[in-house]
């Protein structure tokens, strides 16, 4: 399948992002959360002719975007009714707005490590303190450790779900174990959800919020169409509140949302569903090539299937010539640049984020490149 991880890297130079203006052009880009993609052709449409009328002023939700939300989350087992949506900025505006609405101030809020890198800076941000906890032996969810979190004060659980960088969705029954710890402390869970609609071929996600009837009295779910659709730029995301008649956000968030981000989240989510589909198909493939490329560049390298988004977590401890953080060793010497280990805390040394989203031939360029380096630093 050539559609739509097709574009090349001419083309993909052009643009302004991050992606592609942090590093020079030697350097093959697989490091932010961006995707390679044209945008799908309904979302282009609606933006251009947003542009043509000179449509860029505040977001009204004229389109009914909690309407739209609310109906599109039922696929992943949550019921709710529009006023239980609030349109916002981002998704970190939503995890910040929760955690200072509903949190004591100077709290502590635990999260799982290693984790997406905003995350402490964001509990900060809302006023507290971040209380990391590893995952246990096989991965999952520690809920031991979250509870002596909890039974020491911290009133609040920040979840990555599906996770980054791991790419693994949380079991419904891990989910349902967290909501009933949390409510027997009184603490909230707040869940980032923006990968939601990227579980993988054969993977299936559903909401913190689906969990059981405890999980709605003590969560929200925060997501957005912008890593699916690639629309990070435009900037809107939603919370969907659990709880409504306990936890109601302030009205003010609503209108932080971009104008065009509501509009083309609209359509993603009512008309983007062929071109979803298309793409997980070809980040399936991908996720198989990345297997192949890395039994044949980096054999020691162990990476865990992701069940979604279209990140990897690479685990290169077994290289120690690339040290702590092989992805300063491959920037440097491959011209590769991945997300550094390290960034997402403790349990990140030796290992590098790599960004899937890309064509097959960039990725294949990039773990010939690192192999090369890899082979020269053993011998």
């Amino acid at each position: 399948m050539s559609f739509p991880l097709d574009l090349e890297l001419s083309a993909l130079r052009k643009r302004r992002s991050e992606k592609w203006v942090s590093y020079p052009e030697d350097v093959l880009p697989l490091f932010v959360a961006e995707s390679d993609v044209a945008l799908a052709p309904p979302i282009a449409e609606r933006l251009a002719a947003a542009v043509a009328d000179g449509d860029t002023g505040y977001s009204a939700d004229a389109e009914g975007l909690r309407d739209v939300v609310s109906q599109y989350y039922t696929r992943y087992g949550v019921e709710s009714a529009p006023g239980d949506v609030m349109p916002v900025y981002d998704v970190g505006v939503g995890v910040r707005a929760a955690l200072a609405e509903f949190v004591p101030s100077g709290g502590r809020v635990v999260h799982h490590v290693p984790v997406y890198m905003p995350f402490p800076g964001w509990i900060r941000r809302a006023g507290h303190e971040p209380a990391p906890v590893p995952f246990d032996e096989d991965g999952g969810i520690n809920l031991p450790a979250i509870e002596a979190e909890l039974a020491d004060g911290a009133r609040a659980v920040l979840l990555c779900h599906p996770h980054n960088p791991t790419g693994r969705i949380h079991p419904q029954s891990e989910l349902a174990a967290l909501a009933e710890l949390a409510d027997s402390y009184g603490a909230i869970v707040v869940s980032d959800e923006i990968w939601a609609p990227m579980a993988l071929p054969g993977n299936e996600f559903r909401s913190f919020l689906a969990a059981s009837n405890t999980a709605r009295k003590v969560g929200f779910a925060i997501s957005s169409a912008s890593k699916t659709w690639n629309l990070a730029g435009l900037k809107c995301a939603f919370v969907i509140t659990g709880n409504r008649a306990q936890y109601t956000l302030p009205p003010y968030l609503a209108g932080a949302a971009g104008h065009l981000g509501s509009l083309a989240a609209r359509v993603a989510l009512t008309e983007g569903e062929p071109w979803r589909e298309q793409l997980m198909a070809a980040l399936d493939e991908n996720v198989d090539l990345l297997e192949k490329l890395l039994a044949e560049h980096l054999p020691k390298a162990k990476m865990a299937r992701p069940e979604s988004t279209y990140i990897a977590w690479i685990d290169a401890s077994a290289y120690p010539e690339l040290g702590d953080n092989p992805a300063k060793t491959f920037l440097s010497e491959a011209k590769v640049a991945f997300s550094p280990g390290i960034a997402f805390g403790p349990g990140g040394e030796g290992h590098f984020r790599v960004n899937f989203a890309c064509n097959p031939a960039v990725l294949t360029e990039a773990f010939e490149r690192v192999g090369r380096v890899a082979a020269t630093k053993a011998d």
